[in-house]
């Protein structure tokens, strides 16, 4: 099995080159209004507007696509929450052949809702009382299928790394070479990526994980050196990063490559959506605005003049995102 040592730079390059034409180059945005109260420039990566509302359908298209035809044409699986499931079920879509996604039974009902519309097979699962590893091995068998993980998948990993491809030649335009980025955190797969691309292509600027409070592994994993994990893995309106603890692949270029990770609250992150969308007129989820919270209110662990913040995803519920928006009248 492929490891932390197997992934370079190269590989995101190469993911890069299949992905042209099929994921969407988004864009660095930036407002006065999100500076003065950061103290510092943000820029913004809003992968919100990436294809199928996140930065999965890149990591998804760059498993697919470096599969063998033949292999490929029996079909995959994948298990998730939402966001992968939907950037897989995209991917299998657009290459003509058929996705198998196991979801938890209280994952969202858009994005289970949106998972099927995009031509998916779902399979939904209780967490508390059911294996998605049991299901998953026994359809995989069954029907011959390649499993697509969410981010301990070097392929994977490769194609959210082309997020960070983007930042540094985004920020360059800009004039900036030297910043703090901040990343919407679970398993690893974008944090490492984009890790791996900056220390390519923009080595002055240092990745720093984000995180919900209460499902901190990440930041707890760096600090001890070693994988920690988390007690729950629900409970969180930050479903879309909580992970039981990061991967075996993920964790050690975090751990080389990556600062100490940022912690923020739900209603920190829930503050960030309305601000996300007051001020870009972006749509965030709470998972996927945890890296703004961060510059926002942990701007004292921040260092430097600019801080770049990815927005990883904008799958939200119409009642949630509503309430976060009740809060400042956005």
């Amino acid at each position: 099995m492929a490891g932390a040592n197997d992934m370079n730079i190269d590989m995101i390059r190469a993911a890069a080159k299949r992905l042209e034409g099929h994921a969407r180059r988004t864009p660095l945005l930036n407002s006065p209004f999100i500076d003065d109260l950061a103290g510092r420039r943000v820029w913004v990566k809003p992968e919100c507007l990436q294809h199928t509302g996140s930065f999965k359908f890149r990591g998804g298209w760059s498993a697919l696509s470096a599969l063998d035809p033949a292999v490929r044409a029996n079909g995959v699986i994948a298990f998730s929450s939402g966001n992968h499931a939907q950037g897989v079920a995209l991917a299998a879509r657009e290459h003509g052949t058929n996705a198998v996604i196991i979801m938890p039974s209280d994952a969202p009902a858009q994005k289970i809702a949106n998972t099927r519309a995009l031509g998916a097979e779902v399979v939904l699962y209780d967490r508390g009382t059911e294996s998605r590893d049991e299901i998953g091995d026994h359809l995989s068998n069954d029907r011959g299928l390649t499993l697509i993980k969410p981010y301990d998948e070097p392929e994977v990993i490769a194609g959210q790394g082309t997020t960070g491809l983007e930042i540094a030649a985004q920020a360059a335009e800009h004039g900036v070479t030297k910043a703090e980025v901040v990343v919407c955190c679970g398993g690893g797969g974008l944090t490492s990526g984009i890790a791996l691309a900056l220390e390519a292509d923009a080595p002055d600027m240092r990745v720093r994980p984000a995180e919900p409070k209460g499902f901190d592994d990440v930041a707890r994993s760096l600090r001890a050196g070693a994988i920690q994990s988390n007690v729950e893995t629900r409970g969180n309106i930050c479903d879309a990063i909580i992970t039981l603890q990061p991967g075996d692949i993920t964790f050690p270029i975090m751990r080389r490559l990556c600062g100490p990770g940022l912690v923020v609250t739900e209603d920190e992150a829930m503050n960030a959506m309305a601000h996300a969308f007051s001020r870009f007129k972006l749509v965030a989820e709470p998972g996927g605005a945890v890296a703004l919270a961060s510059a926002l209110y942990r701007k004292d662990e921040i260092e430097g003049d600019d801080v770049i913040v990815v927005i990883s995803g904008g799958n939200v519920d119409a009642a949630l995102f509503q309430t976060a928006l009740s809060r400042f009248g956005a």
